[in-house]
């Protein structure tokens, strides 16, 4: 297991000193960052320390955890954590409060749980991505829909990849077994989208138990795991990173409703998503696979009738894009009871 804190601590690299998210010895990965800070920080005493103190003690003391030299002050550089992308909110209650910026997709934000006693409880991690799906006002964020339009039968959209991918796709036909569903894409592992579509509409009539709307996460973690399985994976994993499934470059959606929620990224904003082995990689190279889903409310079950494959390029060739609103305020982000507790 890779020891990040002594590797950081090596390196001599400050909070505020960059480091590419593809560095796999530096740029410590969601759940080991939630892990080690976890392991660092509950339990520590912050009572009686006016708002202003027990900010910078909650930075000084993970600055320790990660290994990272302690700064003089500390910058207000957006995120604070500018090295590893996050930014920390400690929480008495369930209310965020964010002034003035939207969420962004790839940052990481630690929440700090402390009890009435002001001593640490619990650490949660996530990314814009998942905080994003907290926001049921729809003002923080830009958040894009489309419109979901219903096939007479299952369909391939996109016959062929974008040219980006022609020489990161597998000229084989790949054990996924050996892969782990979140690792970047690379020419060993990489489905031509054809063949993802071959592999998922095995799924074309399976039964799912239902889980409503409103528990987004936990509703897309029971199609995430059939889709890995599908494919061939011998695991399910999924970080809340974009794409869902970042080793296929695919992006999943159980569709029972008329609109899908894209989230914070738009199939055809031209934005490069990331930066692999020194070959970027774009919003229009993304894979979609759309599962449309018919509920069956006495069962208590829904139903995958059609799949639908297409990427980014071709997207809103068959499902039109409409784009929410935004609105830069300070805004009361409730987060869910059980959010600790995930």
């Amino acid at each position: 297991m890779i020891n990040y804190q002594r590797n950081i601590a090596e390196s001599g690299l400050t909070i505020y000193e960059i480091i590419d998210p593809n560095n796999e010895t530096l740029y410590i990965p969601t759940q080991r960052l939630q892990a080690i800070i976890e392991s660092g920080m509950v339990g520590l005493s912050l009572q009686g320390l006016p708002l202003r103190t027990r900010s910078k003690i909650v930075k000084q003391k993970i600055c320790e955890c990660l290994g990272y030299p302690i700064p003089k002050s500390f910058k207000k550089t957006q995120p604070r954590f500018y090295g590893q992308n996050f930014d920390v909110y400690t929480q008495k209650s369930l209310n965020v409060q964010i002034w003035n910026e939207e969420i962004t997709p790839d940052r990481r934000y630690v929440f700090l749980e402390v009890n009435e006693d002001d001593i640490v409880t619990n650490v949660r991690v996530i990314t814009g991505d998942e905080l994003a799906d907290y926001d049921n006002t729809g003002k923080l964020t830009t958040k894009y829909q489309a419109t979901m339009h219903h096939f007479d039968r299952s369909s391939l959209f996109a016959t062929t990849d974008t040219e980006n991918l022609m020489d990161v796709i597998c000229k084989r036909n790949p054990n996924l077994r050996e892969f782990n569903p979140n690792s970047f894409p690379n020419p060993d592992s990489l489905l031509p989208i054809s063949e993802l579509f071959d592999r998922l509409i095995t799924l074309e009539g399976c039964e799912f138990s239902y889980i409503s709307a409103t528990q987004e996460r936990n509703r897309g973690a029971v199609i995430h795991s059939a889709v890995c399985e599908a494919l061939g994976y011998s695991i399910y994993e999924d970080d809340g990173r974009y794409p869902d499934l970042r080793n296929q470059l695919l992006e999943i959606k159980l569709q029972t409703s008329p609109t899908i929620d894209l989230g914070l990224h738009s199939p055809e904003d031209g934005c490069c998503i990331f930066n692999c082995y020194g070959k970027p990689f774009f919003s229009e190279d993304v894979r979609y696979a759309i599962f449309d889903g018919i509920v069956n409310q006495v069962r208590g079950t829904v139903t995958i009738d059609k799949v639908y494959i297409t990427n980014g390029l071709h997207f809103t060739k068959d499902f039109p894009l409409f784009q929410g609103k935004k609105q830069n305020a300070k805004i009361q982000l409730p987060l869910p009871s059980d959010f600790f507790k995930k």
